[in-house]
């Protein structure tokens, strides 16, 4: 009986329960809350500076 046809893959299962109204917009939300987490978090990343692209120190003669 385990490899009966009729028997709907667990993918299936897991689709057709996130369609359904309450879990579409739970799972909408928390899709949204995590795309914004994640770009906050990235964002506020110091990034590494490059030899060369930072300004000169201040004790450096003007021209």
């Amino acid at each position: 009986m385990e490899n009966d046809p009729k028997t709907p893959p667990e993918s299936k299962n897991f689709l057709q329960w996130a369609i359904t109204p309450p879990q579409s917009y739970a799972l909408y939300l928390g899709a949204l809350i995590l795309i914004f987490v994640s770009s906050f978090y990235i964002g506020t990343m110091k990034p590494k500076n490059a030899v060369g692209l930072t300004p000169p120190p201040v004790s450096a003669p003007r021209n």
